[in-house]
């Protein structure tokens, strides 16, 4: 199934005018594909998307938003464990981080993974483990 450009006055895709331009197809897997800008390429809609993020506040505790994360637990000082609401399908994701307060530099220490979750050791300047107020994540991989 391929989906194209509405007539003018239609949709405005950024398509061409063409009449057979596919801008985006449904495979037989029901995989969506895009192709590139220049044609050449295509990419999987479904491998591109974030799978799981969360923003949470960890001094004070409490999530801010999130998707696919059912809670987030708090370990100790500095450590933390957002849980998917849906598993991911094997622990072969990646995990990006952002965190940081006006208190201390704050870095990833070591992240744990899962395929139901993942672990977060945070440490301040002085090399402890410590609390902060900002940490965002996003997670790309495979669902199960």
């Amino acid at each position: 199934m391929a989906l194209t450009k509405v007539n003018r006055g239609g949709l405005n895709t950024g398509v061409s005018d063409s009449s057979n331009a596919t801008f985006l197809t449904v495979d037989s897997s029901e995989q969506a594909v895009i192709k590139s800008e220049g044609g050449a390429v295509t990419t999987s809609v479904q491998q591109g998307l974030a799978k799981s993020w969360v923003n949470f506040n960890g001094s004070s505790f409490g999530t801010r938003d999130s998707y696919n994360i059912g809670s987030v637990t708090d370990v100790s000082a500095g450590t933390y464990v957002p849980n998917f609401t849906s598993d991911m399908s094997n622990a072969n994701y990646t995990i990006t981080l952002v965190c940081g307060d006006n208190m201390h530099n704050t870095t990833l220490h070591n992240t744990l993974v899962a395929t139901g979750s993942y672990r977060i050791h945070n440490l301040n300047d002085g090399g402890s483990f410590a609390d902060t107020s900002i940490i965002m994540t996003n997670v790309h991989g495979d669902l199960a």
